[in-house]
């Protein structure tokens, strides 16, 4: 049987054979643990700050974007989730990893969905979060009065309002008999 591709495996000859053993199986078991090389697709993925945005680049080099990825904003996570579709079919080696994946990233709670924008150029997916970095505005509690129903504002000396019965008159001075 023979194939296009050959592989060499190296003579382990010497004293120290065993540990030459030893050691490839510790390269390769090490090897196979890099997400490249793992089982499933894992894109790339880098969080950088610019100004006070945030950006998500997100590798995705061979994958149709316009009809594989999907970007959401949910519960302040953002997603990113899609396919690496096979492009051949066949016998072969490949070293590069196909299906599905979804990537998910925390947000601050004071981003809003609307802040999210993303674009796609050369392989990368580039998502911007406008304000990720700016301190939230804290909320300072706002005095109101609340109108009590039945009963009519009236004005007191010092300009505040209080409130009086409806229909109801306030006495002044004596009483006359």
């Amino acid at each position: 049987m023979s194939s296009a591709l050959t592989f060499r495996y190296p003579r382990f000859v010497g004293p120290f054979a065993p540990f030459r053993v030893a050691d490839a199986l510790v390269r390769s078991s090490v090897r196979t643990a890099r997400p490249a090389e793992s089982a499933w697709f894992v894109p790339a993925a880098d969080v950088v700050r610019d100004g006070d945005d945030a950006v998500v680049r997100v590798e995705l080099p061979g994958v149709d974007v316009a009809a594989d990825v999907r970007v959401e904003v949910v519960d302040h996570r953002l997603v990113v989730a899609g396919e690496r579709r096979e492009e051949h079919e066949g016998e072969g080696f490949r070293e590069s990893r196909r299906g599905s994946f979804r990537r998910i990233f925390g947000l601050p709670r004071h981003v809003d969905a609307d802040a999210v924008s993303a674009s796609y150029d050369a392989g990368v997916l580039s998502v911007r979060i406008a304000g990720a970095h700016v301190a939230p505005q804290p909320v300072t509690p706002e005095a109101r009065r609340i109108d009590i129903a039945g009963v009519t504002p009236s004005a007191t000396a010092d300009g505040t309002t209080e409130g009086a019965t409806d229909g109801a008159t306030e006495a002044s001075g004596t009483a006359e008999a």
